[in-house]
């Protein structure tokens, strides 16, 4: 680092534009096909009615996220062009084209994606109720401060970067302390890679490792949740030590951090967020060399510092500024006794905290949807619904989906943890009886081909995975066990 540019960084800020852009382009993508099913005109929880109820008074609108809808009325037409316009954007940051100018254009590309990304989740409701969602928008942020090629990336936004990548590691492993005895006692991934919300192809080898070896995982898991992101500071160092060694203290880490990540990204599909982790602690590889030629001279008068422009060193350390007003609260939460986990504290989604899995399921609950056609539904023959991530045939492999985001197969696997069944539920019963289309497109199988059946339920099993043995004996990757009626037999006909 140099001053106020952080001049071995360039590979650094190249991995942090388009890894972020790349994942505006997911998640925009996964809104396109999946918002309006589940939350547009017609949709499950429909968007419009929230923003009807949001527009009734002035406290009620605080209460919402800024969102584009509020001042232009929502429509699925509408909602679908801010996708496709998100992508295009996205998509021209990921070739690198806005970063071929000044620092202000991918200043303002990124802005965008992150107000017209912000617009969506404000009004997503549960669908959108996940920390990669503030994650994503936090760092695109962030990402619209790197600038462009014409100079070095700037120390203080760079710093940004690894102050959110601490409190997104560190505030996952402070979670996990505080919460289920499994991740003190070392037991929380003997269970936890059978019951995670989406399985991923390599999720049953994971769970048939050794015990021994699970109990590594956790060890690890705490090394590289609550030791390694105070070294991402490291290169902070170079500032004041000569030498090569902070610079080095702080790649080692980054790179802990992304193996970790890359391990789950192996053994689960949680969208996006380990891969946005992944792209994240790239901001502490520093790469002396790379980049150093296109930084521009200092001129006299100084217009520009250690090769920035110099309204772009002002608008960079306001954005500092900010960012440490903002951090009082989050940096408070990660020591507090009632820790919160995938928590705002502003109305702009900044400064967030982080946390995932403060305890651990044990046993695996999946709720089956099922229809028929008789008339009968005591003497009927049900017949499945398939989901496209969750289990359901006990011979289907786990797909890779992360990291994109399948929004519906997450809240079926948080249903059963519920006291009582969520609205959004019934009301997808209701779409299954109506043979809605859009609904039906996000399911991998329809057993009625669109046409309607009769009547629907929803039956609870415990899922766990087989045994080498049972594998071998029987080809299924699954044992399920019928549990219990969990809604219906219900129907349309009076």
């Amino acid at each position: 680092m140099d001053g106020f540019a952080a001049v071995d960084f360039e590979f650094a800020r190249q991995v942090l534009q388009r890894g972020v852009a790349a994942l505006f382009v997911v998640a925009f993508a996964s809104s396109l096909n999946q918002f309006r099913p589940l939350l547009g005109e017609h949709g499950l929880l429909p968007a419009p009615e929230l923003l009807a109820w949001a527009r009734s008074s002035p406290q009620r609108r605080r209460m919402l996220h800024p969102t584009l809808f509020l001042r232009v009325r929502y429509t699925d037409r509408r909602l679908a062009a801010l996708c496709v316009a998100g992508i295009v954007v996205a998509a021209a940051l990921v070739v690198g084209l806005p970063q071929l100018g000044p620092p202000w254009v991918p200043m303002v590309c990124f802005l965008g994606l992150w107000l017209g990304y912000m617009s969506i989740t404000s009004i997503g409701q549960t669908f959108y109720g996940f920390g990669w969602e503030m994650l994503l928008l936090e760092a695109g942020f962030l990402a619209a401060f790197l600038g462009s090629d014409e100079q070095p990336p700037s120390t203080v936004v760079i710093v940004l970067f690894w102050w959110l990548v601490f409190r997104l590691e560190f505030g996952a492993g402070m979670i996990k302390i505080r919460g289920g005895r499994e991740w003190r006692d070392l037991t929380a991934l003997t269970y936890h890679h059978e019951t995670q919300p989406m399985p991923g192809p390599l999720s049953r080898q994971a769970h048939l490792l050794p015990r021994w070896f699970h109990k590594g995982e956790v060890l690890g898991n705490h090394f590289a949740q609550l030791i390694v992101p105070w070294f991402l500071f490291a290169p902070l160092l170079g500032l004041f030590v000569p030498g090569p060694v902070p610079a080095i203290v702080g790649a080692v880490a980054a790179a802990i951090v992304i193996a970790t990540q890359v391990w789950l990204v192996l053994t689960g599909n949680f969208a996006w967020l380990n891969w946005m982790t992944i792209v994240l602690a790239f901001s502490a590889m520093g790469v002396p060399g790379i980049g150093a030629e296109s930084q521009p001279a200092a001129s006299d008068p100084p217009w520009t510092v250690d090769g920035m422009p110099l309204y772009w060193v002002v608008v960079t350390a306001a954005v500092g500024l900010l960012f440490v007003v903002l951090s009082w609260a989050p940096l408070r939460n990660l020591f507090a006794r009632r820790q919160l986990m995938n928590a705002s504290f502003n109305r702009w989604q900044l400064a967030n905290a982080y946390g995932a899995f403060g305890t651990v399921t044990k046993e695996r609950i999946e709720i089956v949807v099922e229809g028929t056609m008789d008339e009968n539904p005591d003497a009927a023959t049900w017949r499945e619904y398939g989901f496209k991530g969750k289990p359901g045939d006990v011979r289907r492999i786990p797909r890779q989906y992360a990291p994109y985001h399948l929004r519906l197969d997450w809240l079926m696997w948080f249903l059963p943890l519920g006291r009582s069944l969520e609205d959004w539920f019934t009301a997808f019963l209701v779409k299954l009886l109506e043979a809605d289309a859009p609904t039906l497109r996000l399911l991998a199988d329809d057993p009625f081909e669109g046409r309607r059946p009769r009547w629907v339920r929803a039956v609870s099993y415990r899922y766990r995975f087989t045994t080498h043995a049972e594998f071998r004996d029987t080809g299924a990757r699954w044992v399920r066990e019928r549990r219990r009626p969990v809604m219906g037999p219900a129907s349309l006909r009076r």
